[in-house]
């Protein structure tokens, strides 16, 4: 009954019974994985004592399995042995160990695990999930507890999307006013898709650093990676209501903006714009040491470049044709100070074709721009918003949360998702830490804007269960069978409600066979 489904699974007769002591033996570099599989064990006491049966062991082989990410987990009643080459495996490896154990949850005395043998890998190397806590805030608590869901469903990636024209969430050094201005808009969104309204009641909130580097702390804990995503040049009317002088009307002083859609105001060309830009990431590299830093570039309106005397004189000085240009240099200036550093810039890709090769294009508008991106020696993030965005509603239930043109995206369009389709191929898993491999898919990721998502009950119920869909797909082969995922999605969902991941109620009136459209439950 596990999610995503493990690549090969041999069920054997018997169980291993955990006793009321834990009996955990780890190899060196092991220990963090064994903490984590402790903690999930419940208040136990913890014993190493070796060989003394029943026992549970976490090996470091490098003969475990040939992928750096799987894992080989054989269950004998008395005996548990996880083995792989890397603490990355071990950290899948104690997730299938989590979902192993009955639910709802025994009593501490009486967990057991099936006796079986499972050999796992992944089929990406990049498995994430994109949470926009730039246009509604999140409690830095549910960022914890969602950290510990991504690695349930062996998610290795979260793209934290913090700042954009409606907030700013960080805090930088030396750069006050981008929290202090920039984090407080003075009205939030209610209504529907397609009939907007603000109520007038202040929407406010950013992170600390010392919050920051404990969410880090944690998600590393647990074999997950943070991703930073500072939005550039445009998605910064933030940053431009805190300091106007980096946009192209510094006159003008702009308050944070308190629409959705997409706003012109972007970051100027000049020195002065290109210097804060290298600031803030300087700044975030302290805090968050993912060698992936993602840098927006997305949905650039280019009408202010055009009508700026600076900006036509920097184009011209470049020797390109016009302003637009301006949007592939801007980034690859950034790539080249993240290079310098020894990081890497991700950006989302609308079709952008001057990007440097080495920027990692997460292609999210139109399918054939993952294609259009390998071609020009790009790496991928498979992201396409028909079956990744998750604000999408779920249903046609007409008590769903509103959406972009009310969109629906089901539980079988997430399911059915292919992230690797025909004709382009997965980088090696190596790719993830130093870049190598040459052109391909990276991986794939789910995305949640949050719009038209002001709580975390409303994210709760826009991510269950087609996260658990996006997850399986990133994870396992390109086999589908919508039967036997069902069969294990009934089980994996009493578990999510257990840990509190899905929200308290759904909308009103909304039937809980509603999500299943299309699937055979």
């Amino acid at each position: 009954m596990i999610i995503p489904r493990p690549a090969e699974y041999t069920p054997h007769s018997g169980e291993f019974v955990l006793g009321t002591v834990l009996n955990l033996v780890a190899d060196p570099g092991a220990d963090r994985a064994a903490d984590l599989l402790a903690s999930y064990l419940g208040d136990r006491p913890r014993t190493n004592a070796g060989a003394a049966a029943p026992v549970v062991e976490l090996r470091l082989d490098s003969g475990a399995h040939d992928h750096p990410q799987g894992y080989d987990l054989r269950i004998d009643p008395d005996r548990v042995r996880l083995a792989a080459s890397t603490e990355a495996g071990l950290f899948n490896g104690v997730q299938t160990l989590r979902q192993l154990l009955p639910v709802p949850a025994a009593s501490a005395a009486s967990q057991r695990w099936p006796a079986c043998h499972i050999r796992d890998a992944p089929r990406l190397p990049w498995r994430g999930v994109m949470l926009d806590v730039a246009r509604h805030f999140m409690p830095i608590d549910f960022l914890h507890r969602f950290v510990d869901e991504i690695a349930l469903h062996k998610l290795n990636i979260l793209h934290l999307h913090l700042t954009d024209d409606q907030g700013w969430r960080v805090e930088i050094d030396g750069l006050p006013l981008l929290t202090e201005i920039g984090s407080t808009r003075t009205e939030s969104m209610v209504g529907r898709a397609g009939s907007t309204v603000f109520d007038g009641v202040p929407h406010s909130g950013h992170y600390t650093r010392r919050e920051l580097t404990a969410l880090v702390e944690h998600a590393a804990a647990r074999g997950v990676t943070i991703v930073p995503e500072i939005g550039m040049p445009s998605h910064t009317r933030a940053a431009i209501a805190a300091y106007p002088a980096l946009g192209n009307r510094p006159d003008v002083r702009l308050p944070v903006w308190t629409s959705w859609g997409i706003s012109e105001d972007i970051l100027a060309v000049h020195d002065e714009a290109l210097d804060f830009c290298r600031h803030v990431l300087s700044d975030v590299m302290t805090l968050f040491p993912s060698r992936a830093i993602h840098i927006g570039g997305d949905e650039c309106r280019t009408v202010q470049w055009q009508e700026s005397p600076d900006a036509r004189a920097r184009a011209a000085s470049l020797g390109l044709p016009d302003v637009s240009g301006l949007l592939g240099w801007f980034l690859s200036q950034m790539h080249a100070f993240l290079t310098e550093h020894g990081r890497r810039a991700v950006c989302w890709n609308d079709g952008v074709d001057d990007l440097d090769p080495g920027v990692v294009a997460t292609a999210w508008l139109k399918p054939e721009h993952a294609a259009e991106a390998i071609a020009r020696g790009h790496q991928v993030i498979m992201a396409p918003h028909e079956q990744t965005y998750l604000d999408y509603r779920q249903t046609g239930h007409p008590d769903e949360p509103p959406s972009a043109d009310d969109r629906v995206l089901t539980l079988a369009d997430a399911y059915f998702f292919d992230p690797l389709p025909t004709g382009l191929t997965a980088v090696g898993a190596a790719a993830l830490d130093d870049g190598s491999g040459g052109p391909g898919v990276l991986g794939t990721q789910a995305q949640l804007w949050t719009e038209s998502a002001p709580t975390t009950e409303v994210v709760r119920h826009l991510l269950y269960p087609r996260l658990c869909a996006l997850a399986e797909g990133a994870w396992s082969d390109e086999r589908r069978d919508p039967a036997d995922f069902a069969r294990r999605l009934q089980p994996h969902l009493e578990r999510l409600a257990a840990l509190g991941a899905l929200p308290a109620a759904r909308p009103a009136g909304w039937e809980g066979a509603q999500y299943t459209q299309g699937m055979p439950f």
